[in-house]
């Protein structure tokens, strides 16, 4: 009960602040600096604030892992606090795959859409083509992107199986793809950021999966290769789960 008022009553109000004044902040960056890169330092550093401000350690490894060029990373997905974890300690400039609908979100969506990040919109078969056709490009001309391809957060922290979407995106751009393992996410968040404690995520790059030689028609093999290798270094930082 403490700790749910002190979320409430401290920490909601200290976040909202923050994530207006640097939402605001990356916006008018991202009119000032086309490239985007201004705008994903300033996410980094309004998601350290918050992981701070909700005492959540991040131990990083593996960062010797991110290739120089552009790659696909994708993360197994347990909470919100996932994308914070992602962008306050992945040491790569990136672009996110998201829903186009939350382009229209205040600020932190405005912030997302200007920011350069990926549009998918999946409301039609045409423009969700289209959308994947544009991000493939994106990613050829030298664009890494985060994505979690699970499509929705594990209500358990298992990490489930991985959509092939993301993977076809790699094969298509020809670029490898960077298993990232997040665990102990659980733990901190049991039941969603209301439910938030004191506590360590580990966040580990795992050496890049080549899609040279590798066809269309195999991106359900490599998402599955890519799931294996996240499920057991899960289930290793966290004593057994994955």
């Amino acid at each position: 009960m403490g700790r749910s008022l002190a979320f409430l009553l401290v920490q909601v109000p200290i976040g909202l602040a923050a994530t207006a004044l640097l939402a605001s902040a990356a916006c008018v960056a991202a009119l000032l600096d086309r490239s985007g890169r201004t705008t994903r330092r300033i996410g980094g550093a309004w998601s350290r604030l918050l992981l701070r401000l909700l005492r959540v350690k991040v131990v990083a490894s593996g960062l010797e892992h991110a290739p120089a060029g552009p790659a696909v990373y994708a993360a197994n997905h347990a909470s919100t606090l996932d994308i914070l974890v992602v962008f306050g300690h992945l040491p790569v400039d990136f672009r996110i795959v998201y829903k186009r609908s939350l382009s229209w979100l205040p600020l932190v969506g405005w912030a997302i859409r200007l920011g350069g990040h990926l549009p998918i919109d999946r409301s039609h078969p045409f423009r969700a083509r289209r959308s994947l056709e544009s991000a493939a490009r994106r990613i050829r001309e030298g664009t890494s992107v985060v994505v979690f391809p699970e499509g929705t957060r594990s209500p358990d922290g298992t990490v489930r199986r991985f959509k092939r979407g993301s993977f076809g995106l790699a094969i298509d751009a020809g670029v490898p793809v960077v298993p990232v393992s997040l665990a102990g996410v659980k733990a901190v968040v049991p039941r969603g950021l209301p439910s938030v404690r004191p506590g360590a995520v580990r966040v580990r790059l795992h050496p890049p999966v080549s899609v040279e030689g590798r066809s269309a028609g195999e991106a359900e093999a490599l998402a599955e290769d890519v799931r294996k290798i996240v499920a057991a270094a899960c289930a290793a930082d966290e004593g057994g789960r994955g």
